[in-house]
């Protein structure tokens, strides 16, 4: 028993007088060192009602799984006398529930904590029963560090006969439950039956109003239709229908005519169309040649290369980038040769000349490639034979060999001039010259 009981228990023995006698002789300084009541502490006749009506099933099946409750989890019966066993002696069972009691009740210990008095705590608990607030208010109540055994028996007595009215309301309620659930039952059935017809009327009116609705769109379909109908058998019998079609079918045949001229002539027209754009192309192409040798024909013309009077030699080397040495040049115009002489000459090369194979022997070709320090050859103006014996030996005695297209002056002068630049940048590999 706690301290507070132990001091309760020793003024009662005292004095014999109420309550309030109790309350006047303890000084104020008592009740602040008084601890609430534990559930062990409890008087043991106050078990019983704790423990059935402050714990629920759900609570006691938890503590006995937790516990290892000898009783079954479905005699719960058992688990109560077990479990009111257990509370009588402080252990970890009886520490769990009354750790589990102050957290679930904590507002109605709050509550009860205001009341200072015997008298307080018993008006306080009256108020909690009568608004049907038992189970809270009877675990405050009976730990409540205040409380005497009088009010102890009261609320004791309060729930005796509370628990024969639950009991008598209970069998009461459960013959009108059980009434209420046959009654239920009867009218579930019912509302089933009810409810299927009800879907079964509602469907068969759906698929007629369907059927409806499906009818009358055929029959506005057909209102249309006949519409339309009628007109044209209006405009058949009045002849402007036959005159409408002569007309269109005047129009389909003058287009179709055309169509067909023009389709003729689409082939004509893209033989034409291909040739204009290879013309065009081979023109851009000699365009695009003849400004680059209208390039070189400027420097040499501004060096004087075609003077009949030598220029200045030093300002003919600055202008135009030469190659000194010896270059043999195969194919060509020859009519052009004295002027190929002239302008290597005034270039600075010494130019030696096979004409491809027309008057001079191919056999003449390894020994003068030899002699040449590069070969040089006009791709149009040369035979096939000494074009591909050309390559062959100049491939073979490694000798710089530049091919070129167009055998006029300003071609010449422009690759004499490209010379030096392939030879540099290539070294003495066959290039075809742009």
């Amino acid at each position: 028993m706690n301290t507070s009981v132990q001091i309760k228990q020793l003024v009662s023995d005292t004095f014999s007088q109420e309550s309030s006698v109790i309350d006047k002789v303890l000084p104020a300084s008592m009740f602040g060192i008084m601890k609430r009541t534990k559930l062990w502490e409890l008087d043991h006749m106050h078990l019983c009602p704790v423990i059935g009506s402050c714990l629920s099933i759900e609570d006691l099946v938890r503590f006995a799984k937790r516990f290892n409750f000898i009783a079954s989890l479905r005699d719960h019966y058992s688990m109560h006398v077990e479990a009111v066993d257990k509370s009588n002696t402080r252990n970890a069972v009886s520490r769990a529930m009354q750790k589990h009691l102050d957290t679930k009740y904590r507002a109605y210990i709050v509550s009860f904590n205001q009341a200072k008095t015997d008298e307080e705590i018993h008006g306080l608990w009256k108020d909690y029963y009568l608004r049907g607030e038992v189970a809270g208010a009877m675990w405050a109540a009976l730990t409540h560090k205040a409380i005497s055994e009088q009010t102890q028996k009261s609320i004791y007595a309060d729930l005796h006969m509370h628990s024969h009215q639950v009991g008598a309301g209970q069998s009461a309620d459960i013959r009108r439950l059980n009434q209420l659930e046959k009654e239920n039952s009867e009218f579930k059935s019912i509302l089933e039956h009810q409810q299927r017809h009800q879907a079964n009327t509602e469907a068969k009116l759906r698929k007629k109003l369907t059927k409806a609705l499906d009818e009358l769109e055929s029959l506005h379909q057909t209102q249309s239709n006949l519409a339309t109908l009628q007109a044209r058998i209006a405009a058949l019998e009045s002849g402007e229908a036959m005159i409408e079609m002569g007309r269109r079918l005047m129009e389909l045949t003058t287009a179709n005519e055309q169509l067909r001229v023009a389709a003729d002539r689409v082939p004509t027209l893209e033989k034409s169309l291909e040739a204009a754009y290879n013309g065009a192309m081979a023109l851009v192409k000699e365009r695009n040649m003849l400004n680059d040798e209208l390039g070189v024909l400027k420097g040499l013309l501004r060096v004087g290369a075609f003077d009949e009077e030598p220029c200045d030699e030093q300002q003919l080397t600055d202008s135009v980038s030469t190659f000194s040495g010896c270059v043999l040049c195969v194919g060509g115009r020859v009519a052009l040769l004295p002027q190929y002489r002239k302008l290597a000459d005034r270039m600075g090369i010494r130019l030696i000349h096979h004409d491809g194979g027309q008057q001079d022997a191919l056999s003449r070709l390894p020994g003068l490639i030899a002699h040449a320090n590069a070969v040089i050859c006009p791709t149009d103006c040369v035979s096939h034979a000494a074009y591909y014996q050309v390559k062959r030996q100049c491939k073979r005695d490694n000798k710089a060999c530049l091919l070129f297209k167009g055998a006029g002056i300003s071609n010449f002068a422009k690759v004499l001039t490209q010379l030096p630049e392939n030879i540099e940048k290539n070294g003495n590999a066959i290039q075809i010259a742009q």
